[in-house]
């Protein structure tokens, strides 16, 4: 028989985005600073059966990405997935599908589920989308085949083949 409460391991990469944006007070900004997952929503998430890795690659708003920063997450996808364990990628909502379909068309399919998610607004807001989003996607890893996927307001899809709608502010099938 198959032990279904097995401890699993996934590793967190993240590159920053709203998701991890937080407010300073004495500038009166709003931006992308030191990651603030682990002790902001890692730490309050309930996951007796998961065990969770966290390494930061970037902390950029996506906007602000280019190819050279989507090789360094190329890269560390790479190097990560060697371990065998599922990778959850913590990325800007802007830019997500496009990195997600960079690293597909220079990775190929990953010897493990790789999942991006984000949020439409930042983790410390009381409406954020964060913990929704970063909870499916920890699911939607250990679940998947190996493979690209986005992971956003309770829907999952394979990459490539999504894309962020403006209009509704979430993802979409294209």
């Amino acid at each position: 028989m198959t032990d279904l409460n097995h401890k699993t391991t996934i590793r967190i990469l993240t590159t920053g985005g709203t998701i991890e944006k937080s407010y300073c007070e004495s500038e009166g900004t709003l931006k992308n600073r030191a990651s603030i997952i682990r002790e902001g929503l890692i730490s309050s998430l309930r996951l007796p059966y998961t065990h969770l890795e966290l390494e930061s690659i970037l902390n950029k708003d996506s906007l602000e990405m280019d190819n050279s920063d989507r090789d360094q997450i190329c890269a560390a996808i790479a190097s990560t997935a060697q371990q065998g364990d599922p990778i959850v990628i913590l990325h800007g909502t802007d830019t997500m599908s496009i990195t997600a379909e960079y690293c597909y068309e220079k990775m190929g399919t990953p010897a493990v589920p790789v999942v991006f998610t984000g949020a439409m607004r930042p983790m410390g807001f009381i409406d954020s989308d964060a913990r929704q989003n970063v909870t499916e996607a920890l699911l939607t890893a250990r679940l998947m085949q190996p493979g690209f996927y986005i992971a956003f307001h309770n829907r999952v899809f394979p990459i490539p083949g999504a894309r962020k709608n403006l209009q509704t502010g979430t993802f979409e099938a294209i």
